[in-house]
Formats: structure tokens, sequence, C-alpha cells
């Protein structure tokens, strides 16, 4: 029997539940007992991980030393695999229909089989950065992950923190107002964006994340805007700068703005915009798994196959395989070799081959 080493003294991990009580609910968390109170179930969600991001943002520390406390406490969270591999990352949990959420250090491979998990950027927990006067006048230098990380991230966040059933529609609108969002918490989306995005003639999207008390419509400062406040509170410790996230929601725009993708809803459009931000530009093709873009673009895994096959009708893609065996999911995307920027994604492929 393989003997393991004792947990660290202060391990990277904390879980909240949230118990029924009198009037309400109970927020207890196994590391502070005493912190906990009462709170309302219109808020739960929110506060369960406000608590979370302030244990981990107190206890950030460098890659070398962060370990998977999933293989600490026996791989018990996660059906069995082939083992602990790849980078450390911090992982979001839930448990118990929402009941309990986790935050935790897990490699890769635990990320990956672990059931109802999100993966969260390392950028939502980073704190904001100071800018001085003199260095505004400057040029200034993106900071931390380019555009499509900082996306590819975001989709794995909200694949965690947007309810099961959240509509593509609202997920894609979810997208942009978290990489908009700015320091009170404030989203504006102009109109012009929701015309992108096919989302100007359609309220349900909005009306869907507020009764997931994700976000509520505020009155707006110009009449060709929308200003929504996010009730998400992990999102507010995003980093780098705000315009370095503006660009990131350009780029996510660009990404799922295909001609084709527009023309055939919102669901084409989120896919589109999720192949591309896990993709090798630079190559043309990309490598992930079917449950997570099943879970990042809201719909069963058994419907993912049409989905792909629908993309690859309308020229986004230019083949795709899937691995029944590893639940691996291959793909080349349709504008081929050479593309560095996200500004050439909505080009029509030439070839529509499937496979």
């Amino acid at each position: 029997m393989r003997l393991r080493t004792a947990c660290p003294t202060t391990p990277r991990a904390w879980t909240v539940e949230l118990r029924s009580h009198a009037g309400g609910l109970a927020l207890v968390c196994q590391q502070c007992p005493h912190a906990s109170g009462q709170i309302t179930a219109t808020v739960a969600r929110a506060a369960a991980l406000a608590h979370l991001a302030r244990h981990a943002r107190g206890d950030l520390r460098p890659p070398h030393l962060r370990i998977c406390q999933c293989h600490e406490r026996g791989c018990h969270w996660h059906p069995r695999h082939r083992g602990c591999a790849g980078p450390i990352r911090l992982l979001l949990a839930r448990e118990r229909g929402g009941r309990l959420w986790r935050l935790a250090d897990a490699c890769s491979a635990c990320a990956a089989a672990t059931a109802q998990a999100a993966v969260v950027p390392d950028t939502v927990l980073a704190r904001l950065p100071l800018h001085t006067t003199t260095a505004r006048r400057y040029r200034r230098r993106p900071k931390g992950p380019g555009e499509q990380t900082r996306v590819r991230e975001i989709l794995s966040y909200l694949a965690a923190a947007l309810p099961p059933g959240a509509s593509a529609a609202a997920r894609l609108l979810a997208l942009q107002c978290a990489l908009r969002v700015d320091i009170r918490m404030h989203a504006r989306l102009p109109h012009g964006v929701l015309r992108s995005l096919r989302l100007n003639a359609l309220p349900d999207p909005w009306r869907e994340l507020e009764r997931a008390r994700w976000l509520r419509i505020i009155p707006a400062t110009a009449a060709n805007e929308v200003v929504a406040e996010l009730l998400d509170a992990a999102l507010l410790g995003q980093a780098p700068a705000r315009p370095d996230r503006m660009r990131a929601a350009d780029w996510a725009l660009r990404a799922g703005s295909s001609p084709t993708a527009g023309a055939t809803g919102p669901l084409p459009r989120l896919a589109s915009a999720y192949l591309a931000a896990h993709a090798d530009l630079r190559a043309g093709s990309g490598l992930s798994e079917l449950n997570q873009m099943a879970r990042a673009c809201g719909v069963p895994l058994a419907g993912l196959p049409a989905l792909l096959d629908q993309l690859a009708a309308t020229g986004l893609l230019r083949s795709w395989q899937a691995c029944p065996d590893s639940g691996d999911l291959h793909w080349t995307l349709a504008y081929g070799r050479g593309i560095h920027d996200a500004s050439r994604l909505h080009e029509p492929g030439r070839s529509r081959q499937r496979r």
C-alpha cells in the first residue's frame, strides 16, 4: 500500500456549506467556523464564492510550493483515473446540488476527472495593479495572459458559476459581462456589441441571468447601452487592468462572429468562441475534452456531435474527431494554418470535410 505524506499545516483547500436555518441559510466554513453567519437564498451562491475567494487571496503561493490537495486526501473527490499529472490549478467544485462548494489546488488530471467542477483562472484571484499618474504618460504594455488565454479561463469559470441549464445566449452575454466588469462590478454593453452577438432583440438572456442571481439590470447613463451590476463577487479581483480585459472581450466577440454562426443562433456562436479559445491558432487545430466543452456550452454530452457536425457543415470547422475511450476531442479550424490573431476568425474556410 502506498504511503502518503501528511497534509501541510495550511493546505490550499477550503470548503463552505450552505445549511438550512430558520429564516434563511447559514454559511458554514470548515476553516473559520466562528465566522459563519446567516444569509438569504438570493445571495447564497455569491456569498459562498466570495468567501472562498477571500481564503485563496490570503494564501497566495508560487507554483512550485503548491501540491495536489485531491491526491493528498486519497483522490476521493472523483472517480478513479490514470493518476496525478499535469500542472497544479485551482479547482472550484460544487456538490450536493450547490449546498457545498470547495476550492482547492488540484493537478490537471484530478481536475479533469472531478464532476461539476471548473478550473479557476489565477487572474481571477490576483489583486488589481496600481497605476501611478506618471506611468499613465507612457504607453502601457499588456500584463498577464493574452486575450485567448483569458477567454479560455473565463469560459471555464462560467461553466461552474452559471446554472447548468443556462442557455447559450445567456452564456454569451455572461462572457462579455465578465470581461467588461469594472471595479464597481458594473458591466456596460453598448448596443453595437449586442447587435454583433445577435442579442439586441432578445430580452430573455438578461432575464435568465437575473433569475439566476448572477446580475441585475441598473439604469444606464447613456441611451445606447445596457448596464448591469454583476452579483458574482469572485469576478471583482480580475487582473490585469481593465483595458486588457476589454481587448479579451473584443477577441471573444470576433472569435464567435462568423456570418454562418450568427445565422444559426447563439449556440454555434458560443461553440465557435470555445473552439477558437482552446486551439493553437498558428496550427489551426485544437485539443480539449468532450465533457468540458459540453459544460462550457451548456449542451448535453450526447448532443455535442450534432453541434460539431453543424459547425463543420457551415464551414467553421474543417474536421473533428472524438475518442470515446479517453473522451478527447480533436478538431481543425476551417481557416487553416498561419492565423495569428482573431481578426481573421470570421473568414470562411475553403475545406468542409468531416470525420
